[in-house]
């Protein structure tokens, strides 16, 4: 009997994308995805199909909301051995509201985490969390490492659900030594079919920031996103090099290197519209209203303040360098984008030459004049 390894939150991008990619691995007999609404393509269950000669792992959907005792009965059912939970996060697709979305991420959670201890079988235990738990303020050092204490909590929003369900899972840990559990804490992801939050604010035809403001940013491409999970998914071989990495723990997870917000928007071509902190308040409510973005204050947060992490650990102790830096995680994630207002070239050439215009000398000096 193969490894059956169970993914909450498949209805969203990264989670579907996962429970395709754990079903080519190998040891992998069954991999059930549980969430409210069925993962978009659907993956078939049933007789297993063939890619180049090796068989993938079976696939059963299981339509269970989190905050419901049912999640128990599943786990009982597949005899489960690794729990990898996905479903904390900023938005859901089955929750109208934020209220209901707290509700999913902290409820959700503890119910998950109360079967996965009643559970024998369950030997591992990944959950994926985010870098916002260190939060976004003037105060913040310069770059975050995993023991590092925010400055000020989150004081809402999926920060907040984060921080929360992390308390929960050190709980779990304590009580479960046998189980080996990681948190992954990740940077904001991207790709060409990014679906978070800040995917749908690079989409904006003009980008609103903060004046004054030009925050340093990380990104993690969900291909790497993959991979990290998939890696901690997994045992790994005996007498490999990955023996020697205890991947229990919790890690940092982004690409090297920042990019600064006006970087960004030079790379997807689109203008930026610096606005008074309080009015980007107010039209990030107007947005939220028409549905056009999610813009929640957490996110301006990050847009003022920015946040960079250390991903040593990640490297030195997990095993694993992300393929994408930051810098070619956002290029791969620009290139699936519709088209920005103005060329990037030309938007470049355009800033390039209003600073230049800015920065001149009103007072003209002899040419001789060297002091």
């Amino acid at each position: 009997m193969g490894k059956v390894v169970l993914v909450t939150g498949v209805a969203r991008q990264l989670g579907a994308q996962f429970a395709e990619r754990i079903r080519h691995e190998p040891g992998v007999d069954l991999v059930v995805g549980v969430d409210v609404l069925p993962p978009r393509p659907t993956f078939p269950s049933g007789p297993r199909p063939s890619v180049s000669g090796r068989p993938l792992a079976d696939y059963v959907f299981a339509p269970v909301d989190l905050r419901r005792p049912a999640i128990a009965r599943v786990l009982a059912e597949h005899a489960v051995d690794t729990v990898v939970h996905l479903n904390v996060s900023g938005t859901n697709p089955g929750a109208p509201g934020r209220a209901t979305v707290k509700e999913i991420n902290v409820i959700g959670s503890m119910q998950l985490l109360g079967a996965c201890q009643q559970s024998a079988q369950v030997r591992r235990l990944v959950v994926k969390s985010t870098t916002g738990v260190y939060g976004s303020t003037s105060r913040d050092p310069a770059v975050f490492a995993e023991r590092t204490q925010p400055k000020t909590l989150p004081p809402g929003g999926f920060a907040k659900d984060a921080a929360e369900v992390e308390g929960y899972v050190r709980g779990f840990a304590r009580r479960r030594p046998d189980v080996a559990v990681t948190v992954l804490r990740f940077a904001n992801l991207v790709g060409p079919v990014s679906d978070t939050p800040l995917a749908e604010y690079f989409a904006l035809p003009v980008l609103p920031t903060v004046l004054g403001y030009d925050p340093r940013l990380q990104f993690v491409h969900e291909d790497d996103a993959v991979e990290v999970l998939r890696l901690a998914a997994i045992d790994p071989a005996p007498g490999t090099k990955q023996q020697a990495f205890d991947r229990a723990g919790t890690f940092n997870v982004a690409g090297e290197g920042v990019l600064l917000l006006s970087q960004c928007a030079r790379r997807l071509g689109r203008p930026t519209l610096p606005m008074l902190r309080p009015a980007l308040g107010w039209a990030a409510a107007l947005a939220k209203q028409s549905r056009v973005s999610d813009f929640s204050p957490e996110q301006i947060d990050l847009l003022t303040h920015g946040r960079v992490v250390d991903t040593t650990a990640l490297r030195e102790v997990f095993g694993y360098r992300p393929s994408f830096t930051t810098p070619e995680a956002f290029a791969d994630f620009a290139a699936g984008q519709r088209g920005g207002l103005l060329p990037p070239e030309r938007l470049a050439a355009v800033t390039d030459r209003l600073a230049a215009l800015l920065n001149r000398d009103p007072q003209p000096r002899d040419r001789h004049d060297r002091s």
